[in-house]
Formats: C-alpha cells, structure tokens, sequence
C-alpha cells in the first residue's frame, strides 16, 4: 500500500474485506476477469490463518507452498491493490454501490522506504511473545510479522516499543517514522466480498484443562507451529523442559460442542486436523504413544473417512470418551480423567507428556453497525438463501464467502471464495458497465433473494 499522508480516496468495482485463503482468492478471480480490487486486511500481512499451518488435509500437501504463491500472485496483480494493517470501519449503501471507511493504522515505518532487510529487528533489545508463533517464542518490539510476510515490511509494536531509537540509527532508507498517525481511506466500490474468516475458541476458556496455566497445554494452532518445518524449534519439543514428548493427548470439542463456551455447534475441521496433526506427530516423532479422546468423530468431506481409517492403521489411539479434567503433575506431564463411554461410562485416568486441545472456530468479525448484513444466532453471516446459494447475504450487492458464514475446512472456502466472486462478477456485469445497465435477471434474483427474507 503507498504511504499515506493524508486520507485517501479510492475507487473500485470490488472490495473485499479479509485476505485469507478466501479472499486472496475471490480477489484473484475477480480481477483474472479485468475488474479493478481493493482487498483489506487488518493485520500487517495477507495470508489469513492458512499462511501459519503446517500441511493440509486430507494430501498433507504444503500449507505454504498452497498459500504463498497466492500472496505473491495477489500482490503483483495490476488489478489488484492490498491494504494491509486496515480496518474496515462503516460499509453503507449508495445508490450506485457502496461508500467504504477504513483506518489504516500506523506502523511508523515508511511502507515505500523500508526494503525489509531486518537490521532494526537484530538491534531491538526488546523481546516479547510472537503472536505468529503462538506465543512459543519471541519478536522484537520492530518486527516482519513472518518469513513470507507480504508486504515484507516492518512495523513497530509501540506498546511495548522502549524508544530507544537504536532501529532507527541504523535503518539505512532511514524509513522509520514515529510520527505516523492513523490515517482514513475512503473506498467507493460497486460491490463487497466478506471474507472475514474465523478465530479460535481461546485456548484458556476452560479452565479445567489448565490451558493458559499449564505450559504443556497447547492449542492445536501453536501445535500446527511446532510441526512446521520453520517453526519455533525447528522440531516438536514440550515448552515446559524442551524434552521431546513421548506420549502426546488430543483432547476433541475442547472449544466446540459446548454450551457453557457459548459454541453448541460443532466446528467441522477439528476432528480432521486432530488427525492429520497425529499423523504428522507420528512421522517426526516415531517412538510416540499418540491418543485422541473424542465423543465422535466427523470425517465430512472427500477422502476424508480413508484419511481417518488410515490414521488408525499407523497405531493412532482413538478413545471414545469426554475428558472433564487435566491436573499437571511435578515433572510437567498431564493427568487426564475422563469418562470412557465405551466401557459403559467408566471413570478412567490417563497421564501425558503434551496435551493439545482441539479448539473450535467463532466468527473472526462481528458486522454489526459496520455493514448492515444479518447474522445468524452463532455470529457468522447469514447467507439469504443457503440451499440454493450460501455467498448471498442478506444485503443485495453485498457477498460473502469461507469461514465468514460458518466453519468450514479450506477445500470449501476456496470453492465458496470462486463461486462468490462469480456471483459478484455477474452482478457488475462486464468490467466498465454500470450498475444501471446489469442483466435484468440478475437484479430480479438478487431481489428475489431480498424477498425471501
């Protein structure tokens, strides 16, 4: 994004809000067919959650290797303009599309000088926990948010920034600039894809599986860090000792299925990486015990019951029971009790060196008095009619797509990211014509849609 001194106008066919998976590739397809981009994403890189996995399943093809050429392709495409470190702030409707405000806040680094060579971030004395690495390890207070980050920019984290000025001294473009303030972009655009994506369950909300107190309680995103081949280690290891474990838990729904959380429903992928997770487990660490605890397990999508069945071949344990409880023993290894359902309800115990929790997925954005779109009673996006076509939404013009509109695993939000931006492309008909001059048909669906609300 070009520096900006002053609050930006801007104009486009499409904007899309969120530039994970999903939207770098509704983006990508919207503007293959010559309409003009804006894509906006609010943390200082494109990549969304896809960009910090280690593989996929059901393939355990390469997270990265998926993603990354698609950040690239995203950000050298001429029609194609990325705002990164911007939040979406009012979408309203207008008669001829939409009036768009965003903040673009300050990395008090010049975006236009910095050539992310690093040197601020080896002389910073000021280290605190990588968000990017699960908090498993350190960045400095001037950072790059990761290896493949686009853009490969720094941006200084001021609440922890000591002011000591060594980044600056020897910046060589001399592109560090305190005085950056938050800046206003004004966007009017013909459409909008939502493709806001989902958070995670916090790893701490129950508090009875010691997440959050016990270091050897991790989430099964800092568990996807671990196995990556640039993660923190560089191989699995507890972060209590630094020992690599020898029998490693996963508890299933431990942020899914639960009421008390405020999440009934289930989370449709967490079965699925829980496996793919202990596959993986079992090729970097062969000696291991690896048990899932479960009350059922979904296996949805193609290939995905093979997958599941072969996970079991390899001596994955699967135990059908709800663990209620994790206790953390001297030594750091973990006590499971649980209730094991296939021996009529028996109170059993089980101790572990590692325990990950599976947790669930929860909208990653609230719409609300930002643009007027319903949502459904669990905060995702509620599609008009999801039947028939689940990227409508219930504001005509106004599509959505991926994890915005319910959990769902990245062979889904791709597809739904492509069928969205085709709907969005019919909607503004060929690149260049107007909002008066759209098929007929296609303004009597969208109003078709309205209607049946």
């Amino acid at each position: 994004m070009p520096q900006m001194n002053s609050d930006v106008q801007l104009e486009a066919d499409a904007i899309v809000i969120g530039a994970g998976i999903a939207g770098m590739q509704a983006s990508l397809d919207l503007g293959d067919q010559g309409f003009k981009v804006i894509l906006v994403e609010r943390e200082p890189s494109i990549g969304g959650k896809m960009i910090a996995l280690s593989k996929v399943f059901p393939t355990l093809d390469c997270s990265s290797c998926i993603t990354t050429p698609k950040m690239a392709a995203v950000a050298h495409h001429d029609n194609i303009t990325t705002l990164t470190y911007t939040e979406v702030q009012s979408v309203s409707s207008q008669q001829d599309g939409f009036q768009v405000t965003a903040l673009a806040k300050p990395r008090y680094v010049d975006e236009d000088a910095c050539t992310g060579c690093l040197l601020c971030e080896y002389v910073c004395p000021v280290h605190v926990p990588d968000e990017f690495e699960s908090g498993l390890t350190a960045r400095k207070a001037i950072y790059v948010p990761f290896a493949t980050a686009i853009p490969q920019v720094a941006l200084v984290d001021l609440d922890n920034c000591i002011a000591c000025g060594r980044c600056e001294r020897v910046c060589p473009p001399k592109a560090i600039d305190f005085a950056q303030e938050p800046q206003e972009v004004s966007v009017r655009a013909r459409t909008v894809i939502l493709a806001t994506g989902y958070e995670v369950t916090p790893v701490s909300a129950k508090a009875e599986y010691g997440a959050g107190e016990f270091k050897n309680v991790l989430s099964a995103l800092a568990m996807e860090r671990l196995l990556a081949p640039h993660g923190p280690y560089g191989r699995v290891l507890r972060p209590s000792d630094g020992k690599a474990p020898e029998t490693i838990a996963y508890v299933q729904c431990a942020g899914s299925r639960d009421r008390t959380l405020g999440v009934p429903y289930c989370s449709r992928v967490c079965c699925m990486y829980a496996i793919k997770q202990a596959m993986l487990l079992s090729g970097a660490l062969p000696l291991a015990d690896i048990t899932i605890y479960y009350m059922d397990i979904r296996a949805f999508g193609k290939g995905y019951e093979q997958f599941y069945q072969t996970a079991k071949v390899m001596g994955i344990n699967f135990v059908k029971g709800k663990v209620a409880r994790i206790d953390e023993q001297e030594d750091g290894s973990l006590t499971l009790r649980f209730e094991h359902m296939e021996e009529t309800g028996a109170i059993s115990e089980d101790t572990h060196d590692l325990v990950v929790l599976s947790v669930g997925m929860v909208p990653g954005w609230d719409p609300t008095g930002v643009v007027p779109v319903e949502t459904d009673d669990d905060g995702f996006i509620s599609s008009a009619q999801p039947k028939i076509d689940p990227t409508l939404t219930t504001l005509d013009g106004v599509f959505a797509a991926g994890a915005a509109t319910g959990p769902k695993d990245i062979v889904d939000a791709i597809a739904e990211a492509s069928a969205a931006a085709m709907k969005a492309s019919i909607y503004l008909g060929a690149p260049g014509v107007t909002e008066a001059k759209r098929a007929p048909e296609v303004a009597g669906a969208a109003a078709a849609a309205e209607g049946g609300q």
